[in-house]
């Protein structure tokens, strides 16, 4: 499955909510977020595809958008502008975005005075990144609509509770919310740069225990990514492992290799055999050279384990284990295909790349191939993620893909592998 890894060196000015008591304000009097009608916190249903949080969101009125919810982002930035061609929003200077992935830097402009509504929350007078052109395609991979991205500016104001099981978010006011041991066990964080770090974690390769300064990252869909550039030369990259595009950045596709580590310590709870992402340098460690000192990041395969309580401003997290999750294996797609969402809809699947000597290289299936089925069921009636959830669960399971090529139908078979 692509993983996204969303990492921004851009940070604009917050506009502060002016006034005396800011909570008795009107809402339209306002700036930046609040939980509308004075109200002291409010839930915010979500979808999760390929683990990633995305959020229905309303920009002056608009349409519902979908924006993924990252911990770290520092603005709202809309990523796809095409939604604003009839109504544009009011732009002033340009910008540039940098972050992970093989490419250049991406060009935006600054929209001001906007508002948004999020279920009960809301922003005022509010600044936006409106990239000039939709070069992350993050809709494709995602295989849903994705027209922005935000994080960090609810983070920082509120404490934010992510309920993987019933899919919602509940919002806080932090001088509302109280800690209490049958939440789960707390962790201090730390917040530099709008990134949390945690120094909860560490990995276990057999021989010693190494302890792990993370960034806590549900712009991220992996489990767990280890940037070696950043001082973990000490923990090598596992004998078996496989060349893969790990994902994409801002600034382009993210290259390197996967491969499991023995076992992971988060807090008290240990994890066995978990997948890990080891990004090239040249497309992730050296593009963040002046971010603080990290050794990775812990994304959502591994959050969605748990019920995850965010408190930014008093600067800890609240972890509960999800019993059955704890249980459930990290796997990777056994079939070495890639795909890629297209059409309105995003319910038209191409394979996107085929790992050689891999299951689906094998039986034919080749980049380009448009799939029609796969099982007996329709590729209309699957998400991308459905898709992927077959294809990376039960080794020696068989699996049939009808697909279109030039034209003409191809059929493939072939029977699942655990390729690391």
């Amino acid at each position: 499955m692509k993983t996204l890894i969303l990492a921004f060196g851009l940070l604009l000015s917050c506009l502060a909510a002016r006034g005396d008591d800011p909570q008795r304000m009107p809402d339209k009097d306002r700036y930046g977020f609040f939980i509308a009608g004075n109200r002291t916190w409010t839930r915010i249903p979500f979808q999760l595809h390929s683990n990633l949080i995305i959020v229905p969101v309303r920009v002056n009125e608009s349409d519902t958008l979908y924006f993924i919810l990252d911990t770290g982002v520092s603005n709202t930035i809309i990523t796809d502008p095409s939604v604003f061609l009839k109504k544009p929003l009011t732009l002033t200077r340009k910008v540039k975005i940098s972050g992970a992935g093989e490419g250049g830097s991406l060009t935006a402009s600054i929209a001001i005075n906007n508002s948004l509504s999020i279920g009960g929350l809301r922003a005022a007078h509010h600044n936006i990144v409106i990239l000039d052109e939709d070069m992350l395609k993050l809709s494709e991979y995602v295989g849903t609509p994705v027209h922005g991205i935000f994080g960090y500016e609810i983070f920082a104001n509120f404490v934010v509770n992510v309920d993987f099981q019933r899919r919602e978010l509940v919002i806080m006011r932090p001088d509302k919310y109280k800690y209490r041991k049958h939440k789960g066990d707390r962790y201090p964080i730390t917040i530099q740069d709008t990134k949390a770090y945690t120094d909860a974690l560490s990995v276990y390769d057999g021989q010693k225990s190494l302890p792990l300064r993370v960034v806590l990252d549900t712009g991220a869909g992996h489990a767990l990514l280890l940037d070696r550039s950043r001082s973990t030369a000490s923990m090598p990259i596992p004998e078996k492992n496989i060349r893969a595009q790990l994902g994409r950045g801002l600034n382009g596709v993210i290259n390197g290799s996967l491969g499991r580590i023995q076992k992971i310590r988060f807090g008290r709870y240990e994890m066995d055999n978990i997948l890990a992402s080891f990004p090239d340098s040249l497309g992730f460690g050296m593009k963040l050279v002046n971010m603080p000192e990290r050794q990775g990041n812990v994304g959502c395969e591994l959050l969605r384990r748990f019920n995850v309580t965010f408190n930014y401003p008093d600067q800890y997290i609240v972890m509960k284990p999800i019993k059955r999750l704890m249980r459930e294996s990290f796997e990777h797609d056994m079939s070495g295909m890639e795909l890629r969402a297209k059409g309105d809809s995003y319910r038209n699947y191409y394979v996107d790349k085929v790992l050689s000597g891999s299951p689906a290289a094998l039986a034919g299936l080749e980049e380009g191939d448009e799939v029609l089925f796969v099982n007996n069921s329709s590729a209309k009636d699957l998400s991308i993620s459905d898709i992927y959830k077959i294809l990376q669960k039960g080794e020696g399971k068989e699996i049939s893909v009808l697909a279109r090529r030039n034209g003409q139908i191809v059929v493939a078979h072939f029977f699942l592998k655990r390729l690391i």
